[in-house]
């Protein structure tokens, strides 16, 4: 491998910006100031006016392998991620088998271990398929996964939360949470419970449905102390519950996605790539998402991709499969929703992205010289029109379709290895 030297970035180093070479020898990270020298036959890049920063990380991606391959496999999920700019991804644990017992998550493992591009640590199930029936065995699958959830599916029960949550502080572990009380929902439900379901006489999703498990369970975490992850968050509700769990000091975190950010049920067409849990609510809701990145309540922007067959995503609004693909679009999405548009500066985008899904999981962040390089550079001002079919994923489904963005993904570099190169760069 020759050495890779990177000219005239500006590096995210120490929650700020600096203008570095870094220089890239044997797959380890190197700054030319520190008088590392480049070999004769160096590969240069001039990344001026570009931007470089540790390699992105999503902690909600479904990567549908073991169980579901003609949705998307390993392979394929991790070559989209590394062309978005992501060097880590967490798998969740809906799949076929569920990643339940060690057996199970065995398999799960063997093919990351053979097809993964970049570093992916699955999940594991809270209860047994995911039911929400019995407990799984947490002790003997602490050491082998991510973290615990039952995504796709809210723990219905608080007694098993309970038993959940005083399990994973005894394992120092954390429960990801899908909150969702199906007591609520309608059969058939498939958008928020508003004016566009109103009008075409839509079976609708209420946000009571998120938030009240959301409230639920932070009072267990108040009981247990267990460290508590929000996933997908959609509604004010659930914001102003988590905002007021962290002025008590609770160790409770959320998330929300790039779609949420993006649209709101005001942008809702007939076509399946507008159906995703929790679905696209109002604009009010949308304010509180962004007020919640502002103001440090949401620590994390994930993508929850979740790819499906074109025919499962082509039945409109009632009829699709609920997921939407993101991991390709991610960065440039809240960059044009959040950067460009004032809320954040890229420092920010970068903790959210990248500093803070590490950290919450207990993970090095961060650019680190002497290591092995796992960075990205990226240009913010780039502009992007998005095209599923050019999509690594085999997921096509996206709000997106068609979209103006800025900040496009120019070279991958995880483990020391380039794994996402643009063809222009």
């Amino acid at each position: 491998m020759r050495d890779l030297l990177i000219q005239n970035g500006k590096v995210y180093m120490d929650g700020g910006f600096q203008k570095l070479d870094l220089l890239i020898r044997g797959g380890i990270l190197y700054s030319v100031a520190e008088g590392v020298t480049p070999s004769a036959d160096a590969e240069v890049v001039n990344a001026d006016h570009r931007y470089i920063l540790p390699g992105l990380a999503d902690i909600h991606v479904h990567l549908r392998e073991p169980g579901f391959s003609y949705k998307e496999t390993i392979a394929t999920g991790t070559a989209a991620a590394a062309r978005g700019g992501f060097t880590l991804v967490c798998a969740m644990p809906n799949l076929d088998p569920v990643p339940d017992c060690t057996a199970h998550l065995k398999l799960e493992q063997e093919i990351i271990d053979s097809d993964a591009r970049i570093k992916v640590l699955p999940y594991a199930a809270i209860t047994l398929e995911e039911k929400g029936e019995t407990l799984a065995d947490m002790a003997a699958l602490a050491d082998r996964c991510a973290a615990f959830s039952d995504d796709g599916r809210g723990v219905q029960d608080p007694d098993m939360m309970r038993h959940a949550m005083v399990q994973a502080r005894r394992l120092n572990k954390v429960i990801a949470a899908h909150c969702e009380d199906d007591r609520l929902i309608p059969a058939g439900a498939c958008i928020h419970d508003g004016k566009y379901a109103r009008d075409h006489h839509l079976p609708c999703i209420p946000s009571a449905s998120e938030y009240e498990p959301v409230q639920r369970d932070i009072a267990l975490v108040e009981e247990t102390g267990c460290r508590y992850h929000i996933c997908h968050v959609s509604c004010r509700e659930s914001v102003q519950a988590i905002r007021e769990a962290k002025e008590r000091g609770l160790p409770v975190s959320g998330e929300t996605a790039p779609h949420y950010l993006a649209f709101t049920e005001e942008d809702l067409l007939e076509e399946g790539r507008f159906k995703m849990n929790p679905p696209l609510r109002s604009r009010l809701d949308q304010e509180a998402l962004i007020r919640g990145i502002r103001d440090g309540t949401l620590e994390i922007i994930a993508t929850d991709h979740a790819p499906h067959s074109a025919e499962e995503k082509s039945r409109g609004l009632r009829g699709s499969l609920m997921g939407v693909v993101g991991l390709e679009v991610s960065f440039a999405a809240a960059n044009t929703y959040l950067c460009k548009a004032g809320h954040i500066d890229l420092e920010r985008l970068v903790e959210l992205m990248s500093i803070n899904p590490r950290r919450l999981l207990g993970l090095p962040a961060g650019i680190r010289m002497g290591y092995p390089a796992d960075l990205v550079i990226v240009d913010p001002d780039r502009k992007i029109l998005v095209n599923p079919a050019r999509f690594e994923s085999m997921g096509r489904s996206t709000p997106f379709e068609g979209c103006t963005l800025y900040g496009d993904i120019l070279l991958t570099i995880y483990d020391g290895d380039i794994v996402y190169r643009d063809t222009a760069f």
